[in-house]
């Protein structure tokens, strides 16, 4: 049975009940918000995808002579109201890394190639990721995605982060810049990414009760400049 089938028989039914009221209370006092947000999403991301073209292809071709498989990598994630999407990235690790490793990476994992480890570095295997946004997939601001396994094991109280897109960036994104190093340092890696995913958790509902079109784009300035520190 594929996670997709173990996620829907596990919490569907119960999440798609959280969500519903969850998302009946968040429409009602953030109407004008979500569609700046929208807006902002879409103009952005499309912006973004040409501006980044040029670079992107200089990274299609890089990834694609060092390291024998496919340029981009999609995978499973969980988004707005339990559904399925797949997020699309510059692929970073060897071909089938999935199957024949854990789900959880830490910053020494054989599996990532050797340009993979730049590309995450500096976070330009997501830049694909844009296409995500501007299809409705995810925002730049948001929970990150995570798989249906994953998901399957939050309470229902974490759930209530679904009734919001998943985003590229978060506060809890910026907290954890350098989650792979963290763990890579761990005796158990499963525990460790079990302990961060508690505290994202949390972080990530304080911001479920406290956003605001204005607050994204502070994150998304933070984010920013995490990056070209």
């Amino acid at each position: 049975m594929s996670s997709y089938d173990n996620y829907l028989s596990s919490s569907q039914k119960q999440l798609s009940n959280s969500f519903t009221r969850s998302q009946e209370i968040l429409y009602s006092r953030m109407d004008l918000g979500l569609i700046f947000k929208r807006i902002f999403d879409v103009v952005v991301s499309f912006v973004g995808l040409i501006v980044f073209l040029p670079l992107m292809i200089i990274l299609a071709v890089v990834v694609k002579f060092t390291s024998p498989g496919p340029i981009f990598f999609g995978s499973e994630r969980v988004g707005i109201g339990g559904q399925i999407f797949r997020m699309i990235k510059f692929r970073s690790m060897v071909v089938n890394a999935d199957k024949i490793g854990s789900l959880v990476t830490a910053g020494n994992d054989p599996r990532i190639t050797p340009i993979g480890k730049y590309l995450r570095d500096y976070k330009w295997d997501e830049l694909p990721s844009l296409w995500n946004v501007l299809k409705g997939d995810m925002s730049f601001v948001g929970p990150r995605p995570e798989n249906p396994r994953s998901v399957a094991s939050y309470t229902e109280n974490q759930r209530r982060i679904l009734t919001v897109k998943p985003g590229i960036t978060s506060l809890a994104t910026i907290k954890y810049r350098y989650e792979e190093e963290i763990l890579s340092e761990a005796d158990d890696l499963d525990e460790a990414y079990f302990r961060i995913m508690q505290d994202k958790l949390k972080i990530d509902l304080e911001y479920l009760e406290n956003r605001s079109f204005t607050k994204d784009i502070r994150i998304i300035f933070q984010t920013l400049v995490e990056i070209v520190k």
